[in-house]
C-alpha cells in the first residue's frame, strides 16, 4: 500500500516546508525551492514520508543536494530531539530484551515505519554545523554492528558548546531521547 496524502495536506505540507526553507537558507546554500518543490511533487510518496516527519515534530528541512544521484536531503532540524520521538529505545532487539517498563516502540522500528533513515554519526556531526542542536535533549543514531552485537546503541547531543558521541545500553530509553533522520528525494 502506498500512503498518498490528500491534495489539500499536500499543498498545506509544501507551504510550511517552503516556509522553513525560506527561514533558514544558510542549511541550503545554492538549492532553489522551485526545484524541490518539482522533486517533491514527481514523488508523493517521499511527501507522505515528508508529512510524518512533520506531525512527529521534526521540522525536516533540505540539508543537501547530491548531484551524484540527483536527490535533495532531508534531516530533522527541530532544535530538539524530535517529541513525537522519544522514549524509545533503540531498536527490536532491545525492546523485546526488555522486561520490565517496556517503552512504545523504539527508534529503528518507528523510523521504518515513517521510511526514514536513522542519521548516522558522520550525519548528526554534519547537522550540528547547520546550528545548535539537542541542547536538551539527546539523539539515538545508527548504530555500528560490531557495538551492537555486544549489546550497545550510541547516540548524541551537544553540550558546553561541543558535540558529544555517547553509549548506553540499546535496551536504555528515556524522556529526553528520541531519534532523527533522514531522507533523499
Amino acid at each position: 500500500m502506498t500512503n498518498i496524502l490528500p491534495e489539500d495536506q499536500r499543498e498545506e505540507l509544501l507551504k510550511v516546508l517552503e516556509a522553513r526553507f525560506e527561514k533558514n537558507m544558510d542549511r541550503h546554500v545554492g538549492i532553489s525551492w522551485a526545484k524541490v518543490q518539482a522533486k517533491l511533487e514527481a514523488n508523493l510518496e517521499k511527501l507522505w514520508v515528508l508529512s510524518e516527519m512533520e506531525r512527529t515534530e521534526g521540522e525536516p528541512d533540505v540539508v543537501e543536494y547530491d548531484e551524484k544521484t540527483d536527490e535533495y536531503v532531508f534531516y530533522d532540524c527541530s532544535t530538539e530531539s524530535p517529541k513525537g520521538r522519544r522514549s524509545v529505545c533503540y531498536d527490536q532487539e532491545a525492546l523485546e530484551a526488555r522486561k520490565k517498563h517496556k517503552p512504545e516502540n523504539s527508534a529503528m522500528n518507528m523510523a521504518a515505519e515513517m521510511g526514514i533513515d536513522l542519521l548516522t554519526e558522520e550525519q548528526y556531526w554534519k547537522l550540528q554545523k547547520l546550528g545548535n542542536f539537542d541542547l536538551k535533549t539527546s539523539s539515538w543514531v545508527k548504530t555500528p554492528a560490531d557495538i551492537r552485537k555486544l549489546g550497545g546503541a550510541i547516540f548524541c547531543d551537544r553540550r558546553y558548546d561541543t558535540v558529544f558521541t555517547y553509549h548506553n545500553g540499546a535496551d536504555s530509553y528515556y524522556a529526553a531521547r528520541g531519534f532523527r533522520g533522514s531522507l533523499r528525494i
